[in-house]
């Protein structure tokens, strides 16, 4: 048996991790859409299960300034530490946060590499509501709800998730213009 004094301490010293400036700039964005998130879960919703998503205006901009893998990293810790934060973690809430979040940043991933300058944060928000709630209702169909209703459902969730996208994407493109133009990189 190997008793303390045969260890070596004279090896490679301990792997040391130190933040870049982008890690401290995702963490700050997604600790800015995790606020938003709890605000505006706790606000009273008119209809269940619509919600304005303003915390999607964070994740526009991390995409425009930062580019799709910044943006990804935004609003995936955003979902996992909302989750955390509001009690939902592994709840079926959690898993159409999830599939909404997996669908709309796999469209704008697909957005971004698109020929041409189509897509502005106006676009992106839109682009991006739109998946969210089709993946959020694929989910709901699939897993927790298989009955044709929920489908019936959806021409008023997706006319919702229009008018909230176009909503977070001119939010999105008043604060660009405000934001300090350093530390922008090009879009991965």
């Amino acid at each position: 048996m190997r008793s303390i004094s045969d260890i070596r301490t004279d090896g490679p010293a301990p792997l040391s991790l130190r933040p870049l400036p982008l890690d401290h700039r995702i963490a700050a964005l997604a600790a800015l859409a995790v606020g938003i998130h709890a605000l505006e879960s706790a606000l009273p919703s008119p209809v269940p299960g619509i919600k304005p998503g303003l915390a999607n205006v964070v994740t526009i901009v991390a995409l425009v300034m930062y580019g799709w893998r910044v943006a990804a990293w935004v609003a995936v810790l955003r979902v996992l530490a909302s989750s955390l934060v509001l009690g939902t973690l592994l709840s079926p809430t959690f898993y159409l946060s999830c599939a909404g979040a997996a669908a709309s940043l796999t469209a704008l991933g697909l957005a971004r590499t698109l020929p041409g300058r189509g897509f502005g944060p106006v676009g992106y928000g839109l682009l991006g509501a739109l998946a969210h709630t089709t993946g959020q209702v694929t989910v709901a169909y699939l897993w927790l709800i298989p009955h044709p209703v929920i489908l019936g459902l959806l021409p008023a969730l997706l006319t919702a998730a229009a008018v909230f996208g176009l909503v977070t994407g001119r939010l999105a493109a008043a604060l660009l213009p405000r934001l300090p133009p350093s530390g922008r990189e090009e879009a991965s």
